[in-house]
């Protein structure tokens, strides 16, 4: 009966807040609105954690509330709890304490997905593939709440651990030590005086490490410059201003952001002094550059600083900002839209509206606005930054996706690693042997995906059973599915150049890490091809930019 009871003191404290709030508030419209829906909410959340036939869990039932609100907003919209604020603290420093390896969360295990070189689970002996089922004795199917927080601990302290590999148990102990996620993870120079800067993540050091190597490339004796944001996420927004402002002057506008909320409506400019604002551009991007990448790679475009090569961009024109709650937690806000310097937003969703499966809607490309760059060149909103040069070598989207969901990839990987030893680059042979390989090896395993075709097919398939049509349609639609059999059964083979790129990609971490892979691609990577052409003819990249 006493937690009956304070839950009952707690709620009528928010009531009475809420009454207090509505008052100072000269009772608006919306504000009367927003205390009744909190007064209905509180009242209910009061009778059932009193009334329930079983014994609830409050804090669990306000989580699950709480993300199911905000879940119809956006998906960037998030209450952060404790955990959470760690984790997205860790995400734009760069550091943290831990046993340096990138894992994935399963249902019942903890999968070793990358290992870093030179860290705690690379010195212990952790593989890619390595399945940990024990964490310090705890059962990782046992532990409710997220499992790689058993990983974390301070600088010096040691986690024993129980793992499978190739079905065989293990254990280990590995000492835990503090991480550096670096944002340029990788740079290097190539034969034909071009610089390469990987640039994965918009960090705190994003814009110090791509200053760094920058200067280092072109005291090497760089002459171009290829900068690579293919899958960044994003993360700061100071870091792409300050990342784009390596390569134009300063005082030069940036991004703008807009706001209902005025405090929020900014004007960014570059504050500090460029590197280099002549040296040819290259900038990279693909499906999951989003955010921050699409502010550098926009705002250079517009400016005509730079040639865009790659894939259209996710398309995330908003940003976000922390909000601190009670008790340590947060709440992740979309408080504004931003703006490249010709004025365009390129969010490619609109949240605002919603198909029947609650999923946002894409903008229509009727609904885009044409836009010019510094030099009169003409771009787009509505839809992600749009490259200058194409890169298209992907049939089937559909098929890479269902492929890197299933995880068959890495699975083939870690299976040829435990098969082939081998020492060198030159050891990794990507031949057609290796694709038929993996062809057999996906069908050994059962692999299928869906279609649009199949997705619209099946809409239709409805639609005429319940008009009463079905019966004239039958023959047909047996005739289509069944070419739509044979079209998947040689889907692997038609997409072969992009998934000989993913196997290589897997295959070389096995043996040499992620450096290794990025060596590797100078020279054998599709758009690192691509852009090296370029920009050894200064009269295409020109013409482009003008």
């Amino acid at each position: 009966m006493k937690i009956k009871q304070i839950v009952k003191n707690k709620i009528t404290l928010v009531i009475v807040a809420c009454g207090l709030f509505l008052l100072s508030s000269g009772f608006s419209n919306s504000f009367f609105e927003i205390a009744k829906q909190i007064e209905i909410f509180t009242t209910l959340y009061k009778e059932l954690n009193i009334n329930y036939v079983d014994e609830t869990n409050p804090a669990d039932l306000m989580t699950t509330g709480i993300k199911s609100m905000l879940k119809t907003l956006d998906p960037y919209t998030k209450f952060l709890n404790e955990q959470d604020v760690e984790a997205a603290r860790i995400n734009t420093s760069g550091d943290y304490t831990g046993i340096g390896a990138h894992i994935l969360t399963t249902k019942n295990k903890l999968i070793v997905l990358e290992p870093y070189k030179g860290y705690p689970a690379d010195k212990a002996g952790l593989k890619a593939g390595d399945e940990i089922t024990k964490v310090n004795g705890i059962d990782v199917n046992d532990f409710k709440e997220d499992s790689k927080n058993l990983l974390k601990g301070e600088a010096g302290s040691t986690v024993e651990v129980s793992y499978l590999r190739q079905n065989k148990p293990f254990t280990t102990s590995i000492k835990r030590e503090a991480i550096e996620i670096k944002a340029v993870p990788f740079f290097a120079m190539t034969k034909d005086s071009i610089g390469y800067i990987a640039l994965v993540k918009f960090n705190r050091k994003a814009s110090y490490e791509t200053k760094k190597a920058l200067v280092d490339l072109k005291k090497q004796g760089a002459k171009k410059i290829i900068l690579d944001l293919r899958n960044n996420p994003g993360g700061l927004l100071r870091e792409a201003i300050n990342v784009t402002n390596l390569f134009v002057p300063k005082n030069q506008l940036i991004v703008t952001t807009k706001s209902k909320v005025k405090k929020y409506n900014k004007t960014y400019l570059t504050k500090n002094e460029p590197i280099d604002v002549e040296i040819p551009l290259a900038i990279i991007i693909n499906d999951r550059s989003a955010s921050a990448s699409e502010i550098v790679s926009g705002s250079l475009q517009d400016l005509d600083r730079a040639v865009i090569i790659g894939n259209r961009s996710y398309g995330k024109g908003l940003v976000q900002r922390p909000k601190k709650l009670s008790y340590g937690t947060q709440m992740k806000i979309t408080i504004s839209r931003y703006y490249t310097p010709s004025g365009r937003c390129i969010q490619a969703l609109d949240y605002s509206k919603k198909d029947d499966k609650g999923n946002a809607l894409k903008i229509d490309k009727s609904q885009y606005n044409a836009f010019k760059t510094k030099k009169g060149r003409t771009v787009y909103d509505g839809g992600g930054i749009n490259p200058d040069i194409k890169v298209e070598f992907i049939q089937n989207q559909n098929l890479i996706k269902a492929i890197k969901k299933e995880r068959l990839v890495f699975d083939f990987a870690t299976k040829y690693y435990y098969e082939n030893q081998k020492k060198t680059i030159n050891d990794l042979i990507f031949d057609d042997k290796l694709f038929k390989d993996f062809n057999l090896f996906v069908k050994e395993k059962g692999f299928n995906f869906e279609t649009k075709t199949e997705l619209l097919l099946d809409q239709l398939n409805t639609t005429a059973f319940e008009e009463g049509v079905s019966v004239y349609l039958d023959q047909d639609l047996k005739t289509i599915k069944k070419h739509i059999k044979s079209f998947k059964s040689n889907a692997i083979d038609q997409d072969k150049i992009a998934i000989t790129q993913l196997l290589s990609e897997s295959i070389i971490k096995r043996y040499l890490y992620k450096e290794g892979y990025y060596n590797y691609a100078l020279n054998n990577d599709i758009y690192i091809s691509r852009s090296r052409s370029l920009l050894s003819s200064l009269s295409t990249y020109n013409s482009l930019l003008n």
